[in-house]
């Protein structure tokens, strides 16, 4: 389970380099194999091979009313390597959907990662305070 967020700036190829709490478990469960691939919210996905796996096969088996969803998730999809000095590689075309230039955000969501764009993350976080909490919260102890 991936948990906890980091502040990372590409390189000037679009390199970024993956923390090193985190590296570890990539490398013991996915061997560094990574999948990148569109999230509907604006930033980028990242899944472990295994559980990107487990994820393509939820979204092959939607019906064809979801066929454009499949398209978003499965046909921008990228497979990666984190290379020996720990970093990954992230395809122009994903970095340019999610409106990556060089500041970026690493979130832990569980099984997979989110990667946004700084200024763009910042953004929604500070509208998401502001509009408060959702009702689906209304029984957790704060």
């Amino acid at each position: 389970m991936f948990q906890g967020a980091s502040s990372l700036s590409l390189d000037a190829k679009g390199r970024l380099s993956v923390p090193t709490r985190h590296r570890d478990v990539l490398s013991a469960t996915a061997s560094g194999q990574l999948t990148i691939t569109k999230h509907p919210d604006g930033c980028l996905m990242v899944f472990a091979r295994p559980e990107w796996e487990k994820f393509r096969e939820r979204i092959g088996s939607l019906p064809m009313s979801a066929q454009w969803w499949k398209r978003i998730f499965l046909g921008n999809a990228m497979d990666v390597e984190i290379d020996a000095t720990g970093r990954v590689l992230v395809s122009p075309e994903l970095r340019a959907a999610a409106g990556i230039t060089k500041e970026a955000v690493l979130l832990g969501m569980g099984s997979y990662f989110e990667l946004w764009d700084k200024a763009t993350y910042d953004a929604k976080e500070a509208e998401a305070m502001q509009g408060g909490m959702p009702d689906v919260f209304k029984d957790f102890a704060f």
